[in-house]
């Protein structure tokens, strides 16, 4: 079982010190679900959102939030990223509660000596929230849903994919 590096030996919060840790290529996807009304989804595709292209938004707002993470997320290291990628994927099949949706996909890449992780994740939130933020003229109920790490690599844990233990 790993130890839980953000504490020192007297118990207090602290960063981690990577640096005798290797330059590698480091990779992190993660992804989530943004459910909605089937109309709210046509409109989105059909570019009818009073704001704009919902789409395009979304993915310079994760782009950002990748680039910012260490600016809200506490123990973060400031990390110069190397490519930041997100795909929209509609869902057409209505759940349970008879809600449509958008997977979103996020890919985050650095050549450093930590994960990029949190980035992906913080990327692929606030892709969701942009939409959500941008339709929710039409559309209070939408939820966020299954927001999760997919996939990191590189560093010396290599390569761990959903599914996986630690």
């Amino acid at each position: 079982m790993n130890s839980l590096t953000h504490f020192s030996d007297t118990g207090r919060a602290r960063m981690v010190d990577v640096s005798t840790k290797s330059h590698t290529e480091r990779v992190a996807i993660a992804s989530g679900v943004l459910r909605m009304l089937p109309a709210t989804l046509a409109r989105i595709q059909a570019g009818q959102i009073a704001k704009g292209d919902v789409l395009t938004v979304a993915d310079v707002g994760a782009v950002m939030a990748a680039k910012h993470t260490p600016d809200i997320i506490p123990m973060c290291h400031s990390i110069a990223l190397t490519g930041v990628e997100l795909v929209f994927d509609p869902i057409g099949q209505p759940d349970t509660q008879g809600c449509v949706g958008i997977h979103a996909t996020a890919t985050v890449r650095c050549v450093g000596q930590t994960g990029v992780e949190m980035e992906a994740l913080c990327a692929v939130n606030v892709a969701l929230l942009t939409i959500y933020d941008m339709c929710k003229a039409v559309d209070r109920g939408m939820r966020i849903e299954f927001v999760q790490l997919e996939e990191k690599r590189g560093g010396k844990s290599g390569v761990w994919q959903r599914g996986q233990t630690i």
